[in-house]
């Protein structure tokens, strides 16, 4: 396998990561973002008032995978939290050590930034990523429970709006 690189994304980045957020929307059997929505998340990604920070994992000149993450706050910690709001590898690059590649990064991040932990959420039935997890050594916190309150129509059958 060619060498995998794992680099901050750039706005030339978007369409490619755009394609690889439909197809994640695909797997997790979701609607793909409206073409309003696609609008925003680049305002949000590169704009003058970025609202989160995106990763992507490369060989060659094809993006295979991307990781949006933003910062949290721990008042118990006093701390940043690194919160992983998606991490995507192409299916066709998976078990190839992108992931591992990309998780590295994104903790040496969440280190040089002095956060006091990383966290994420992983669907239940995504088995394949809940080994991955927990043999990152990933603990899942079983005393909490997530919470979600949509402040906007959403067009996907879950409730979950972008």
């Amino acid at each position: 396998m060619k060498k995998t690189i794992i680099r901050k994304a750039r706005k030339s980045d978007f369409e490619d990561i755009f394609k690889l957020i439909v197809e994640l929307a695909h797997f997790e059997k979701l609607t793909p973002p409206s073409k309003t929505a696609k609008k925003r998340l680049f305002l949000d990604s590169f704009g003058a008032k970025r609202k989160n920070n995106i990763l992507i994992a490369q060989i060659d000149n094809e993006i295979t995978g991307y990781a949006f993450y933003f910062y949290t706050y721990s008042s118990f910690l006093a701390r940043k939290t690194l919160y992983l709001e998606d991490i995507f590898i192409s299916q066709k690059f998976r078990a190839k050590g992108i992931g591992k590649l990309m998780f590295k990064e994104l903790i040496n991040t969440a280190v040089k930034e002095k956060c006091g932990r990383m966290e994420w959420c992983v669907l239940d039935w995504n088995i394949n990523a809940i080994y991955f997890y927990n043999k990152l050594g990933a603990k899942p916190l079983n005393d909490w429970i997530y919470y979600r309150k949509n402040l906007s129509p959403s067009p996907s059958p879950n409730g979950e709006g972008l």
